[in-house]
């Protein structure tokens, strides 16, 4: 049987620039923006502790609570411009190969303008880990609410979402040594790691009792998620803001093997692509996401640890108290 072609998106093409930009251009409002909420609200009377690795993971975040106002030093002096250029080299590579690239709009940047650069992608990228957290990704979390699924809400929020910040966190923590931005991604991760950590323990056993039909439908989801964050994370304001057109940006980018060399963009994946291989989805329905994933530059991650067994190694909060 030969399937029939199937828009993602409502694109014809994933890759379509106009379809990019104009999801891009709509506007949320500044400061409010409904969501509709579908599916049933279940309520149990059931106490017992069936799924010890959920309980262990409730253990986990009882005692594993910060607080932003006590357990972090906001006197402490933070140079943005210095935490900015800490984070350059590990883009150096991708930098390079945009510039080499024949008619690019960056090929007569220098330190000057690179430098620039790496302030308003710091910039966006901490703007991004605020709003975030509120949904700033909008036509996405207006996906994973709108769907009556359950599931479909664990998955996007707990694997994508939440797998998505985890992984930028990460990032970040990597490359800088400012003492103030260290010490709250640690703690930022640690909560986030157990976010994703339920998200994987509860899908896990669901999933496993799924048919065909229906986990293929839980790739697609996936699929269309993971489109959303990677246009999302071209960070088009940014690189208008240095006075490159979106369209052009935004050609370059798709041009350059779908962001694989681009070590922020990708590395993002690095949560989401072994969580979706732990529920199954990577290679059901003859590996159909796992073709999609190697389309768009990220199933290199597969075999990354994932956050079901990752998130022990997080408890930041409680070796800290234990330090002191």
């Amino acid at each position: 049987m030969v399937e029939t072609a199937r828009q993602f998106l409502g694109r014809d093409d994933v890759d379509s620039v106009e379809a990019i930009l104009a999801d891009d251009g709509i506007d949320f409002g500044d400061l409010v923006h409904p969501t509709p909420a579908r599916g049933d609200a279940i309520f149990t009377w059931d106490y017992e502790r069936s799924r010890p690795g959920l309980a262990k993971l409730y253990e986990k975040a009882k005692t594993s609570q910060w607080n932003g106002s006590t357990d972090l030093d906001w006197s402490t002096p933070v140079d943005p411009e210095r935490v900015a250029i800490e984070m350059a080299p590990a883009a150096a590579m991708f930098q390079q190969r945009m510039a080499e690239l024949p008619g690019s709009p960056v090929a007569r940047w220098g330190a000057k303008e690179w430098t620039r650069f790496q302030v308003e992608a710091l910039n966006w990228r901490m703007s991004q880990f605020l709003h975030g957290e509120q949904g700033a990704l909008q036509l996405l979390i207006d996906d994973i609410i709108g769907d009556s699924r359950w599931d479909m809400t664990y998955m996007g929020m707990q694997i994508m979402v939440e797998g998505l910040a985890l992984a930028a966190f990460g990032f970040m923590h990597h490359v800088t040594e400012e003492p103030l931005l260290k010490k709250l991604l640690r703690y930022v991760m640690a909560d986030e790691a157990r976010h994703v950590a339920f998200g994987v323990l509860s899908l896990q056993e669901y999933y496993a009792g799924l048919g065909a039909a229906e986990l293929h439908e839980r790739q697609e989801f996936a699929f269309e998620a993971a489109l959303r964050m990677r246009d999302r994370l071209m960070m088009h304001r940014v690189w208008e803001a240095m006075g490159v057109d979106r369209r052009t940006v935004t050609e370059f980018l798709l041009g350059m093997r779908r962001m694989r060399n681009n070590p922020f963009q990708a590395a993002l994946f690095s949560k989401i692509v072994p969580n979706c291989k732990k529920l199954g989805l990577l290679d059901a329905g003859d590996g159909w996401l796992r073709d999609r994933f190697t389309d768009i530059g990220v199933i290199q991650f597969e075999d990354a640890t994932d956050t079901g067994e990752e998130y022990e190694t997080f408890d930041e909060v409680a070796k800290d108290r234990a330090a002191g």
